[in-house]
C-alpha cells in the first residue's frame, strides 16, 4: 500500500504506526472503508462495550510502544508527537464512558452504519456481492449498538433525550437511504432477490432499533443538553487537537462575530444602502443569478466551480499533484442539508468526493451561499489537504490515511475559504457575503457550543440567564442566513456532539496565527512556501503544526 518510490526508508516508528492502522481497521471495518483500506468492506463494526474496550486497549498499547521508541528523523518526531497526543485524548474520552453507547444526530453508530454504503461501489459483480454481505450484517451490528446503549444506561454518563428521540426518527429513514445506492443491484436479476431480502431485514432492524430508543433508552435520558464543563474538557481537546481555555475561546468568538458583522455591513451598504445585513441577505436570495432550481443542476454547478478552482490554483498558489486533480461532486442519499467531503482511497481508485445532502422539499439553491463551501470541501480545502498527504511518499500509512484532527483539518478548510477571498476568487459581493456568512456561523457556534455545554451566562440579547437550546436557536437565527431546516439540524448537531463544532473557527485561528508567525520567523518564505511546508506535514495536531512551522 505504501508507495514503492518512497523517498525515505521506513523506520521503526512507521512500523508502529502502520501496525496500529491495520489493527484498527480489523477492529473497525467502517473506519477501514472510510479511509480506503481494502479487505474489510463486507464487514460491519462491533459497537458493544467489549469491542470498544478492545479498540481502546489497542490505543494504549500503541502509546506504550511510541513512548519507548527512538525517532530516526524529523518525520518520526512528528509522527510520535501527533499520534501520541491523538491517541491519549481518544483513550481519555473512552475511559470516561463517552464513546460506548454514543447517540447523536451526526456521529454515532446509526449514521456510521447508514452512511458507509454511500462509499461502496456497485459496478462489478464482486462489488455487489460485497455490498450485500455488508447489508446482511446490519441486524447483528445494530444488536451491538443496543448492547452499548444498555451499558451506558446502567453506568452513564447520561444520554440527552433530544438526541435519543432524533436518532430514533433517523432510524426510520436509514434503510431508505441505503436503498438509494442499490439500483445496479436491483437491476441485476442474480442479486435483486438477495437485495430485497437484505433491505427487508435491515428495515426491520432499524425499526426495532428506533423502537428500543423510544421505549427503553428515552425514559432514562436526561432533558438537559449540556454535558457540563468537566465532560466538555474531554471532548474539545480531542477535536481541536490542542488544550485551550473554553472561557477564553468563548470571549474571542464573541469579538470575532462582531468583526465579521462589520465586514458584512460594509457589503450591505454597497448592495442595499441603509437596509442592513439581514435585509441584504434576504435580497441576495431573490436574485436570479444566484438561483438554481434543480438539485442535479446544482451538483453540476458544484463540479464546474470545483474544476475551475483546481485549474486556477494548481501550479500558481499551490503545488498540486497531478493525481489530485480529479474531484467528484455527488448527491448524497441522506437529507440533512450538509455538504461534506470523503477522501480518496490510498491508491486513488476511489477519488475524493464532495457530497450534497439535499433537505426534503428544498428545490431552490442559492449559489452565493455555497461557493465558499465548494472551496472548503474541495480545493484548496479538504481535497487538497487530505489528498496531498495520501500521495506523499515520505509519510507512513497512518499519517496518510488516519491522522485527522478536526481543528487542523476543518481549520485549514476555513482558512482556505478566507484565502480564496485574499486571492480574489470571491470578489463578487454576493459570493463574499456568503463566505462571511459561513465564517459568521462558525464563530457563532463556538459561542453556542461552549455556552450551552459549559453552562455559561447568555447575553441579554437572547434573554440572559444560562445558555440553553432555545437561547442558542435565537442566537443562531439572528446570526446567520442559513436555510432554517438546515440550521435546525446544525443546532441539534452542536447539542449532541460537544466540542466538535468549535474546532473549525478555533482551528482557523491557529492556522492564521501560525502563518503570521512562520512568515515572520522565515522572511524568505512566500505564502506558497508556507502552504507547501504545511501540507507536507499531513494531518497533525495544532500544537505540532505551530511547533514545526515556526522554528
Amino acid at each position: 500500500m505504501t508507495d514503492a518510490a518512497t523517498a525515505r526508508p521506513r523506520s521503526a516508528i512507521d512500523g508502529i504506526a502502520d501496525r496500529h492502522l491495520r489493527r484498527s481497521a480489523e477492529l473497525d471495518p467502517l473506519f477501514a472503508t472510510e479511509i480506503g483500506l481494502d479487505g474489510f468492506d463486507h464487514l460491519l463494526t462491533d459497537f458493544s462495550p467489549g469491542a470498544i474496550d478492545e479498540r481502546t486497549a489497542l490505543a494504549e498499547q500503541t502509546l506504550g510502544e511510541l513512548s519507548a521508541a527512538t525517532p530516526a528523523d524529523r518525520v518520526d518526531t512528528v509522527t510520535i508527537a501527533t499520534m501520541s497526543a491523538t491517541l491519549r485524548r481518544e483513550v481519555d474520552l473512552a475511559r470516561a464512558g463517552e464513546v460506548t453507547g454514543a447517540c447523536n444526530v451526526i456521529a454515532s453508530p446509526l449514521q456510521a452504519l447508514r452512511d458507509i454504503f454511500d462509499l461502496m461501489p456497485t459496478d462489478s459483480r464482486d462489488d455487489r456481492e460485497t455490498f450485500l454481505a455488508r447489508l446482511n450484517r446490519i441486524p447483528a451490528a445494530l444488536r451491538t449498538v443496543v448492547d452499548g446503549l444498555e451499558h451506558r444506561r446502567r453506568l452513564g454518563p447520561p444520554l440527552a433525550l433530544r438526541q435519543v428521540m432524533l436518532v430514533a426518527d433517523q432510524a426510520n429513514q436509514a434503510a431508505a437511504a441505503i436503498a438509494a445506492n442499490t439500483a445496479p443491484i436491483a437491476d441485476d436479476p442474480r442479486t435483486a432477490p438477495q437485495l430485497e431480502k437484505g433491505l427487508t431485514a435491515a428495515r426491520q432492524a432499524f425499526g426495532d432499533f428506533g423502537d428500543h430508543l423510544r421505549r427503553q433508552v428515552a425514559p432514562d435520558a436526561v432533558a438537559a443538553d449540556a454535558v457540563g464543563r468537566d465532560r466538555y474538557g474531554l471532548h474539545l481537546p480531542l477535536y481541536l487537537g490542542a488544550d485551550i481555555d473554553p472561557g477564553e475561546a468563548y470571549d474571542w468568538a464573541m469579538v470575532r462575530l462582531a468583526e465579521i458583522t462589520t465586514e458584512q455591513q460594509a457589503i450591505a451598504d454597497e448592495l442595499l444602502p441603509g437596509a442592513g445585513v439581514a435585509a441584504t441577505l434576504a435580497h441576495l436570495d431573490t436574485l436570479p443569478q444566484y438561483q438554481i432550481h434543480d438539485r442535479h443542476a446544482f451538483v453540476d454547478w458544484m463540479q464546474r466551480t470545483s474544476d475551475a478552482a483546481v485549474d486556477g490554483l494548481a501550479g500558481t498558489h499551490f503545488d498540486m499533484p497531478e493525481r489530485l486533480t480529479r474531484l467528484e461532486c455527488r448527491l448524497a442519499p441522506s437529507s440533512t442539508g450538509i455538504i461534506y467531503y470523503t477522501q480518496p482511497t490510498a491508491d486513488l481508485s476511489r477519488p475524493g468526493r464532495m457530497w450534497w445532502s439535499v433537505p426534503v422539499g428544498q428545490n431552490t439553491f442559492h449559489t452565493w451561499q455555497e461557493k465558499t463551501t465548494v472551496y472548503h470541501e474541495g480545493v484548496p480545502g479538504h481535497h487538497l489537504q487530505l489528498g496531498s498527504a495520501i500521495v506523499d511518499p515520505d509519510l507512513n500509512d497512518w499519517r496518510k490515511l488516519a491522522s485527522f484532527t478536526s481543528g487542523h483539518g476543518e481549520g485549514w478548510a476555513l482558512y482556505a475559504e478566507r484565502l480564496m477571498d485574499e486571492l480574489g476568487w470571491l470578489d463578487d459581493p454576493g459570493d463574499r457575503m456568503g463566505m462571511l456568512d459561513a465564517q459568521r456561523l462558525r464563530a457563532a457556534r463556538v459561542v453556542v457550543d461552549i455556552g450551552v455545554h459549559c453552562e455559561l451566562s447568555a447575553p441579554a440579547a437572547v434573554g440572559g440567564g444560562i445558555w440553553n437550546a432555545e437561547k442558542a436557536w435565537a442566537f443562531l437565527t439572528d446570526s446567520v442566513a442559513m436555510d432554517r431546516s438546515v440550521l435546525r439540524f446544525e443546532l441539534d448537531r452542536y447539542l449532541g456532539w460537544p466540542g466538535q463544532a468549535p474546532s473549525y473557527a478555533l482551528g482557523q485561528r491557529v492556522w492564521e496565527q501560525t502563518r503570521t508567525a512562520a512568515l515572520t520567523a522565515h522572511p524568505d518564505w512566500t505564502r506558497k512556501d508556507f502552504h507547501t511546508r504545511a501540507l507536507a506535514l499531513g494531518g497533525v495536531t495544532l500544537d505540532v503544526l505551530a511547533a514545526e512551522l515556526t522554528v
